[in-house]
Parts: C-alpha cells; structure tokens; sequence
C-alpha cells in the first residue's frame, strides 16, 4: 500500500534559479542532484533532477530539460498548487520575507481549517504555505466532514 508522498515533480526554467527560491527562500535543503544524459529509451538528453527535502523526507523535485518544449506560464490556485505545512509563527515570518524581498506574496486567507499564504516561484507555480488551525482534525475526518455527500452531491448537481 502507499505509504506517503516520496516526491512531486514539475518543470523548471532554471535550475539555479528554482534552487535560490526553494533553498535559500523557503529553506528546503538541494538534498540531491541526478544529471540525465540518456533517456530510458536511448534518447540523447540533457535534463537536470533536483530534489529538495522537506522535515518529514519527502520532497519537491524539479526538471530542467532545455530540449524539451513546455509552457511556463503563472498558474492560478485552482489550476496548479502545492501547500507546504509550517506552523503558525512562520506565516508571519515568511510573509514579511516575501514582501521584503519583492516575491509575490498574498494572504494570510483563513480558510477555516488552515491558515496560509502564498508564494509565485520563478516557474510560474503558486506555493502555500499552511498552518493548521484548532479545528484541522476534525474539519478533515471524513466521519465528521460530510465529504463523501459533498461529492455525490456536486456530481448529482451536474447530471453525473
């Protein structure tokens, strides 16, 4: 059975500059590197993995791969986002960072269960950062939430 999240991966434009943001910003450590020359196929490349560790080890990765097209663009929230947890205390500090250093940076939204604010890295990608609120656990126990009716719901209402 799946046992959690080893990584999510996403294009970068440039490595170097993706790192500065995730390591230097947000404080995730490069904890690995892969420099791919040759593609599974046999495919000539030239395509650089990095791997930035998270406290619980899992990761966000990264792909620069100049010979491969894809479009950067700035994503929406609801098209594309990934919510890092911090606690509480680092909303706030890393809210000011963002803004001192001139990162687009928005929030603090209460969203009931979590607090967050968010980030745009180089690549376009929206970054939360989440802190749960007293009310997380049970306003994320499927037992409690309702979540399953909510769904069959939403489905019913659209005619599927």
């Amino acid at each position: 059975m799946i046992k959690g999240l080893h990584h999510n991966a996403y294009r970068c434009r440039d490595s170097e500059e993706t790192r500065k943001f995730y390591e230097d910003f947000l404080g995730l450590q490069l904890a690995g590197a892969l420099a791919i020359e040759e593609s599974s196929t046999g495919r000539k490349t030239s395509v650089l993995h990095t791997f930035y560790e998270m406290d619980n080890g899992s990761y966000l990765a990264f792909f620069e791969a100049p010979d491969r097209d894809f479009e950067f663009k700035k994503q929406h929230d609801y098209d594309l986002h990934i919510a890092l947890e911090v606690d509480r205390e680092a909303l706030a500090v890393m809210f000011k960072r963002g803004k001192e250093e001139g990162i687009e940076t928005r929030g603090v939204s209460d969203h009931h269960f979590v607090e967050s604010i968010y980030f745009r890295d180089p690549n376009g990608y929206v970054i939360e950062l989440t802190a749960k609120l007293p009310d997380h656990d049970a306003m994320m126990d499927p037992a409690m939430n309702g979540a399953r009716k909510i769904v069959d719901d939403w489905n019913a209402a659209r005619g599927g």
